[in-house]
């Protein structure tokens, strides 16, 4: 027995090798086509600035995606082809016809488990460094079989083209900014990044879609000077403010003639033979800006950087004050809530025992959703009162209570056609009635 195995071999030995060498080229194919596909661009864009000449390599041969993925294709279904056929001659010669099927079967064994699964899964679980390992090889042999694939790309996209689908012109359904959202979420269901990185990287990514309208402190809770107060009534009034700037109006709070910063007015009481009773407000108070409410956060942060500015006065399409913005509230959408040793402690977010949550009607939907969490709406209301009152379509009364993406609200204080404090909690808690 074993002197017809050993005469087999002297036989055979060149188709055998040919045929382990042949499987090998296909599991080197495979493992590149799937590592040069899930290849992180950016990781090696990185790497090429840092001098590293293969990962420039990988990323010259993915910018022609499909040349690249045509010639790998081409190159395994090749080698696949050819070790099968060598098989099955093989097989013929010694088993007559039922080498056929022996050799079906032999070979899509070899092929899926050494041709297939183990390399795919070899290159999924490193890509990068698969891909740098790999990219001189197949620079190489897609430079051979480059003219090849252009040609049968050239025909698949002819063939499409007949049933309406046109390569050429095909785009990304994600924006970028949807793509490193998305991205950003991933990696912190999968642990990499805790929700604070989460959330400054995505509220940088959210200041192009919102408006200066969405973070402003709105009128009704803005603090102003009147220009016709006594100095000492207007001197206690900034000292007692909790904010460095404060906006001053004459006549009507819509007529802002001015902005006080809190270190002008220092600075003016300081002067030689000054008495509070003589200081003029009007004279020490800035030029105010004034910014449309449907400037996106992204330009505003421009502006105020650009003019070296921290404040400016909110007005509508008809000029009207709508309230104010300053450079910290755009900050906070990105790092979250700045306190300092002079801000108020009004958080208007409250958990109670039985697990609801206590709400002021003017808390943001945003400050909110980052707080807990939570994916509420805001497109089309800013405040969670606003939000209450757009999906309900009413002004509700106290103790009135509504349903709506997976909350409970119960409307608990409301003053005029204000909703001033709102409990939530999750629909699943409601018990059912009997």
């Amino acid at each position: 027995m074993l002197q017809e195995i050993l005469a087999f071999l002297a036989e055979y030995w060149l188709t055998l090798v040919s045929v382990l060498l042949l499987i090998a080229a296909s599991a080197f194919f495979s493992g590149s086509e799937t590592a040069l596909t899930a290849v992180s661009r950016a990781r090696m864009h990185t790497l090429e600035s840092n001098g590293d000449l293969q990962a420039g390599l990988v990323n010259r041969l993915i910018e022609r995606r499909d040349r690249l993925i045509g010639a790998l294709l081409i190159g395994n279904n090749l080698v696949n082809i050819l070790a099968s056929s060598l098989t099955t001659s093989l097989f013929l010669g010694l088993f007559g016809q039922t080498g056929v099927a022996a050799a079906t079967v032999l070979m899509t064994v070899l092929l899926v488990v050494f041709s297939e699964v183990l390399p795919k899964s070899w290159a999924i679980s490193t890509p990068d460094r698969f891909a740098i390992a790999v990219a001189p090889a197949v620079r190489v042999f897609v430079g051979l079989a480059g003219p090849l694939s252009s040609g049968v790309n050239a025909i698949v996209r002819f063939i499409l083209s007949l049933f309406g689908v046109n390569l050429s012109r095909g785009i990304s359904m994600l924006t970028a900014h949807e793509e490193l959202r998305g991205a950003l979420d991933l990696l912190h269901k999968e642990g990499s990044f805790i929700k604070a990185d989460r959330d400054r990287l995505g509220g940088l990514l959210d200041l192009e879609e919102l408006e200066v309208s969405d973070v402003m402190k709105h009128r009704t809770v803005m603090r102003a000077i009147n220009a016709d107060d006594p100095p000492d009534v207007v001197v206690r009034a900034v000292l007692e403010s909790p904010f460095t700037r404060m906006p001053l109006w004459r006549n009507s709070t819509e007529n802002i003639i001015g902005v006080v910063h809190a270190k002008d007015l220092l600075r003016a009481l300081a002067e030689p033979d000054m008495e509070p009773r003589d200081l003029d407000i009007v004279k020490i108070a800035q030029k105010p800006w004034f910014v449309p409410d449907t400037t996106s956060l992204k330009d505003q942060l421009n502006a105020f950087l650009r003019r070296k500015m921290h404040f400016a006065v909110v007005v509508d399409e008809y000029g009207e004050v709508q309230g104010i913005v300053t450079l910290e509230d755009i900050l906070e959408e990105i790092v979250g809530d700045i306190a300092d040793e002079h801000d108020l402690e009004i958080q208007g977010v409250r958990q109670e025992a039985d697990g609801s949550i206590v709400v002021d009607g003017a808390v943001p939907i945003r400050d909110l959703n980052r707080a807990l969490d939570w994916n509420l709406p805001d497109e089309e209301a800013t405040t969670i009162a606003g939000l209450v009152i757009h999906e309900s379509k009413l002004i509700p009364e106290e103790r009135q209570s509504f349903t709506f993406h997976g909350k409970r609200f119960t409307v608990m204080k409301r003053e005029k056609n204000r909703i001033t404090r709102l409990r939530i909690r999750p629909a699943e808690d409601i018990p059912l009635k009997a």
